[in-house]
């Protein structure tokens, strides 16, 4: 883990949810200094950290801070007193779980939302999600955490950046201070939107990407839907309030890199085991970790056709993913669209005179 630089003061921390990066992050904030409450679902990850000082369930084999950091099953307790609230529970089931939660955090503690996707049911980003929640002050406050991040690799201290975003410049430079070490560095943006928007559609891509790897397609085929994936994402974003350039960096073109080609994508495997010929069914039954693409592409399905945005490889996932769609058949749709210009609305070259 990264070192914070020193000077600074103890921050109580909550976390909420022991998955593998809401136990990296709570491990990593610990080691920078912070006070550090980590609640868990499942009693068997507490039982864990208390007997062995690990999450054996989801992080297996990393020790964790047993002197700044605590595992609790309660969620008052978790919360009581905390100044920062980082919030990393699957989007689906945010909402539920924050009706709960909300009642328990103070009301000047920042919240961080380190979850990325889109709600199905009401096409709600997670911003969205606490504004209702929260009072109208504290939503305004709201700082969004995103970028390429593989939990291991932070856990092992291999160096990371990412993004944070807010539209309160205060709380944004704090939640950057208390992030940043010399191994995990942090950019603060104030397009809390883009931030949102490129941490959940790069998992669609990424599904798209595997599944050309699970048919041995080639890396061609991967960087094209990488490039095209990422001009789609674009196209939504900015229909739906994003700055463009944010598409560009860590939290666009950045993340959807790590997703589209890093091993450790869980988002990827999905799309590769598709490739191979397995079923949703089958994929889903074999795991207890989530895969927020498979969630969220049918979020992009109903958003991108609400806003007449074309998004083609977006498109052919939610079809291979939620129809079950033959996916070399879905490669075939994309490879004889209509051609068309790459950049449609970029100012015509001229020649040089000469």
């Amino acid at each position: 883990m990264g070192r914070r630089r020193a000077g600074r003061t103890a921050t109580s921390v909550s976390v909420i949810g022991a998955g593998a990066w809401g136990t990296t992050l709570a491990n990593l904030l610990a080691d920078s200094g912070a006070r550090v409450r980590l609640w868990a679902r499942e009693p068997d990850v507490a039982r864990s950290f208390k007997e062995y000082g690990e999450n054996a369930l989801f992080l297996q084999g990393v020790s964790l801070n047993r002197e700044r950091l605590s595992v609790t099953n309660s969620l008052s307790g978790a919360l009581e007193d905390a100044e920062v609230v980082v919030w990393v529970c699957p989007v689906q089931h945010s909402a539920a779980l924050l009706a709960g939660a909300a009642p328990f955090i103070p009301g000047d503690a920042v919240v961080v939302s380190a979850s990325k996707g889109i709600e199905i049911a009401t096409l709600r980003r997670m911003d969205e999600i606490f504004a209702d929640a929260l009072p109208r002050a504290q939503a305004g406050r709201i700082c969004v955490l995103s970028g390429p991040s593989f939990a291991r690799e932070v856990c092992d201290g291999v160096p990371t950046a990412v993004a944070v975003a807010s539209t309160d410049r205060d709380a944004c430079l704090r939640i950057q201070s208390l992030f940043q070490t010399d191994r995990f560095r942090v950019y603060t943006t104030p397009d809390v939107i883009g931030v949102e928007l490129g941490g959940a559609l790069k998992n669609v891509i990424a599904v798209a990407a595997g599944v050309a790897a699970g048919l041995e397609l080639g890396h061609n085929a991967v960087a094209a839907l990488m490039t095209r994936g990422l001009a789609e994402i674009s196209r939504l974003g900015v229909a739906m309030g994003a700055h463009p350039a944010t598409f560009a960096g860590l939290a666009g073109m950045g993340d959807l890199v790590l997703t589209c080609t890093g091993g450790m994508s869980r988002n990827r495997t999905v799309g590769q085991r598709l490739g191979r010929g397995e079923s949703m069914d089958e994929i889903t039954g074999s795991t207890r970790t989530v895969a927020e693409g498979v969630a969220t592409v049918v979020a992009v399905h109903e958003l991108a056709g609400r806003l007449g945005v074309e998004m083609p490889v977006s498109e052919e996932v939610y079809r291979i993913v939620a129809q079950r769609a033959n996916p070399m058949e879905a490669l075939h749709r994309l490879m004889t669209r209509e051609p068309k210009p790459e950049h449609p609305h970029a100012p015509a070259t001229t020649e040089a005179r000469s």
